[in-house]
């Protein structure tokens, strides 16, 4: 009887372990170290409202009708005469009607017969690469167009800010609107100037360069409205599309510099010859202009003119050791506006409102500052100090402006630098910049 009980128990045994076994079988196998997680909840997708989209374009629509209105009511053509915009006007009413826009003397008579008066007449220097902006004009009155010119330059400069906030990461905060504060950018907005094409040339290249090439290449043609400025900095671009096999970039501007050829000689077809005439005739390294060259010049022999181009032959040298130590880790958003404030410093010539271009250097510093939180404060002071000199009617050809970009350059040093025993961030290697 015991035997038999401890057999029945051994074979009741025998068929646990093997409906175990068997359950084990289907049960899931247990995961380590799992995290718990939270159930799935559906969120509604936010949908875009294309009513905010119209009542934006509107508003801006508004308030462009709005300053346009007022502008009229309140300019004539003698007050458009005051400011630099009558130069372009006058080469746009030259092309119109397939005269020299290179023409002293027609153009002189034109500015007067606008209302001039006495006041220094307006000459502009910009190859003929580059005029077809300026055709328009040529339709218009004096009074008219420097309305249309100011519209312009006002949505060039927005959407500069704009791309650069974008670049930036979308930042929560409203920095990017102060460059409507930048004193060259206020001085440019008064005169009619054109160098807030040359900014959103440069803004979109940096925006276009990896996703769009051949249109970054192309959105450069503004660029040669003042190829001085651009000397060093075009070199390293040349070198860079070489290092990087980047020819669509090199394409885009060719053909975008061919079109605008076409245009101009279309309308003048001795146009070439018309502007270097012009240039051998006109004195613009004969007197000051406030840069660095300039300077250098005047304080060894002011009639070597060579001295002037000192500056540009130390820069490219310069820009070459620059690019080549970082060409496998070259990123035009760092590097690159380092590059540009190097290209304006050793210009043969350039004025104050040229330094619009160093916007997108003075902005990266101005993010850098308030994500490290430090004090905004030498950027209002230098930025104040540059606003009072420009409303004091200081000569635009004085040297008491150059001081602007070492003071620029001081703000990008004290934004970015480093507190001592911080680590350095990696930078993004060569594998990773080349996917563009």
């Amino acid at each position: 009887m015991y035997g038999t009980a401890r057999s029945r128990f051994r074979g009741l045994g025998r068929r646990a372990r093997i409906e175990g076994r068997e359950a084990g079988a289907n049960r899931p196998a247990p995961q380590l170290l799992q995290e718990p997680t939270l159930p799935a909840i559906e969120l509604p997708h936010a949908k875009k409202n294309p009513w905010r989209a119209i009542a934006a374009a509107l508003i801006v629509a508004a308030g462009a009708a709005f300053v346009a209105g007022v502008q009229y009511l309140s300019q004539t053509d003698a007050q458009a005469t005051e400011r630099d915009f009558i130069e372009f006007w006058a080469i746009g009413r030259q092309l119109v009607h397939h005269a020299n826009p290179y023409d002293v003397p027609a153009i002189v008579q034109l500015e007067r017969g606008a209302g001039l008066g006495a006041n220094q007449p307006r000459i502009s220097l910009s190859p003929p690469a580059v005029l077809f902006p300026m055709l328009p004009l040529g339709l218009l009155r004096p009074k008219t167009g420097r309305i249309a010119w100011f519209l312009v330059l006002i949505g060039c400069l927005a959407l500069s800010l704009w791309l650069l906030w974008r670049m930036h990461g979308r930042p929560d905060n409203r920095f990017h609107v102060l460059g409507f504060a930048f004193a060259p950018v206020i001085v440019c907005l008064i005169a009619g100037q054109l160098s807030i094409f040359l900014l959103t040339g440069v803004v979109l290249f940096l925006f276009l360069h990896r996703s769009r090439p051949a249109l970054a290449g192309a959105a450069l043609l503004p660029c040669a409205l003042k190829p001085h400025l651009f000397l060093v900095f075009g070199l390293v671009l040349l070198l860079w599309v070489i290092q990087r096999k980047a020819f669509r970039v090199l394409a885009g501007f060719a053909v975008a510099l061919l079109l605008s050829c076409a245009i101009t000689l279309s309308f003048d077809p001795h146009v070439w010859r018309q502007y270097f005439a012009m240039m051998g005739e006109t004195r613009v390294m004969q007197v000051f202009i406030p840069t660095f060259g300039a300077a250098l010049r005047y304080l060894i022999d002011r009639n070597a003119v060579a001295w002037q181009w000192t500056p540009l032959a130390a820069g490219s040298l310069w820009a070459i050791w620059y690019f080549w130590t970082r060409r496998d880790r070259w990123d035009w958003m760092h590097q690159g506006l380092v590059l540009l404030v190097v290209s304006d410093v050793c210009a043969p010539y350039g004025y104050f409102t040229d330094e619009c271009i160093l916007l997108p250097f003075v902005l990266a510093a101005l993010y850098a500052a308030a994500e490290s939180k430090r004090s905004l404060a030498p950027l209002a002071v230098i930025d104040a100090a540059a606003i009072i000199e420009v409303y004091a009617q200081v000569n635009i050809i004085s040297p008491y402006y150059l001081w602007t970009v070492p003071a620029w350059v001081g703000w990008y040093i004290y934004a970015t630098r480093k507190p001592r025993g911080t680590p350095r961030p990696a930078e993004p290697t060569g594998a990773a910049l080349q996917r563009e």
